[in-house]
């Protein structure tokens, strides 16, 4: 047990020396190339901080565990937007753009949304089970390219306000950190996971738990870690983009891939924490767009932080129940 403790701390040592490599080679290439930090962060570090998500939703899938698939990323959407957004607008309030809070947060509404119409089918058409499709899979991987459209016609746009000098390196050396910096997310990810996992069984926690709180928060220690350091660093952009690019990359690409390579069936408990991820994604967008314009003070990330304490005490208030 002591050699667990040891490399789960190495792990957490990995992540957020993965994410300094990242958010710095990442910022360097939108800097060089004259690509906003908001597309980059939608994209290439959202993308890859997502790789955790996406190796064990599929490997759930193909093993026939539809509710770990499922509820890694639903969990991870939510502990993405209130625990990693609270935990970054903490550290320093994150000021956006206008197109983030007017197109991405809503983006990030429309996949919640989606998903819920998509995998309902006994409450919504009268069906014999609730299902992710083949046929639904490839409509999430629609939504998925007309995303990744809307991302190119946006790729060259500057930011609408003045963002932290970014330290500019090489372009080998700007690819190699970011690279890099994937790969130590990747390993620094699977450590923490893994043995978080065999900590939880030792201290008797259920599968149930397990999947919804630490596997699902396991796998977004990336995304903690890289939105975290972009929000030290004030890259601010980085920060929520990688939050927003996630849960949407989460929803239309993981689940789009997962779902077309194996159909799965869907547990309407669920329900109740795709609830929680409409109501959380609204919640953020009326903090930027009414409280404080395009901006996430420190007392919002404070809340949104304590909705998600509060959120997992119910969980495992409901697994004690």
């Amino acid at each position: 047990m002591f050699w667990t403790f040891v490399l789960l701390i190495v792990g957490f040592a990995v992540l957020i020396k993965g994410a300094d490599f990242l958010v710095s080679g990442a910022s360097s290439i939108a800097k060089k190339m004259g690509i906003s930090a908001i597309a980059i962060g939608l994209t290439v570090v959202a993308f890859g901080t997502s790789t955790p998500e996406l190796i064990v939703s599929l490997l759930s899938a193909l093993d026939g565990k539809a509710d770990a698939s499922f509820g890694n990323v639903i969990g991870s959407n939510n502990f993405n937007l209130l625990f990693i957004l609270g935990v970054a607008g903490i550290i320093h309030p994150l000021v956006v753009q206008r197109n983030t809070v007017k197109y991405e947060v809503p983006i990030s509404i429309l996949a919640a949304v989606l998903l819920f119409l998509l995998v309902n089918d006994v409450w919504l058409w009268g069906a014999e089970q609730n299902r992710l499709s083949r046929t639904d899979a490839l409509v999430l991987l629609v939504f998925f390219i007309c995303f990744l459209l809307y991302i190119y016609r946006t790729m060259k746009q500057e930011s609408d306000y003045q963002e932290a000098p970014i330290k500019l390196y090489s372009t080998g050396m700007a690819i190699l950190l970011t690279v890099g910096g994937l790969a130590m997310l990747v390993l620094g990810g699977k450590m923490v996971v893994d043995n978080a996992v065999t900590l939880a069984h030792h201290f008797g926690l259920s599968e149930k738990i397990i999947g919804l709180t630490i596997l699902a928060a396991g796998t977004s220690l990336p995304e903690l870690a890289t939105s975290a350091v972009a929000a030290y660093k004030r890259n601010t952009d980085i920060a929520i983009g990688n939050v927003v690019g996630s849960n949407i990359f989460n929803i239309f690409f993981i689940l789009g891939v997962t779902g077309t390579v194996s159909p799965m069936n869907y547990n309407a408990a669920m329900n109740l924490d795709l609830y929680v991820l409409g109501a959380s994604t609204l919640v953020l967008m009326i903090f930027m767009f009414t409280l404080n314009t395009r901006k996430l003070d420190r007392w919002e990330a404070f809340l949104l932080l304590s909705g998600y304490i509060v959120y997992t005490i119910y969980l495992i208030g409901m697994e004690k129940g």
